[in-house]
């Protein structure tokens, strides 16, 4: 059964960082691309950053030079990294892969930014 569990969230003060990290129940290899999503309350879900099996990684604008992705292959876990926070990051972040046809979610983990 494919799993994706985020980790990572919680409570920072404006302008500071956290990593969130999604471990994969398999292989990452498998994901064709893997990434990261938000939605914070009354939004819709909002695309941040993918990272495909070849390594290519590409990012929202509204994100780009605070949020990076990366993985550890041999973790079968891809992270994201947020610098710079502020309210607006403050959100329900989830990780995503794409498997063939299937497009497989994480729980979620939520992070919380205060001003």
């Amino acid at each position: 059964q494919v799993q994706l569990v985020e980790s990572g969230g919680g409570l920072v003060q404006a302008g500071g960082s956290l990593t969130l990290s999604c471990a994969a129940s398999g292989s990452i290899f498998s994901y064709n691309t893997m990434g990261w999503y938000r939605q914070a309350p009354g939004k819709q879900r909002e695309w941040l950053a993918f990272i495909t099996s070849g390594g290519s990684t590409n990012s929202a604008d509204s994100v780009k030079g605070r949020f990076t992705i990366s993985r550890d292959n041999g973790k079968n876990t891809v992270y994201l990294q947020m610098n710079t926070l502020n309210a607006d990051d403050t959100a329900v972040y989830y990780c995503n892969g794409i498997r063939g046809n299937s497009m497989y979610w994480g729980q979620g983990t939520q992070v919380t930014v205060s001003s």
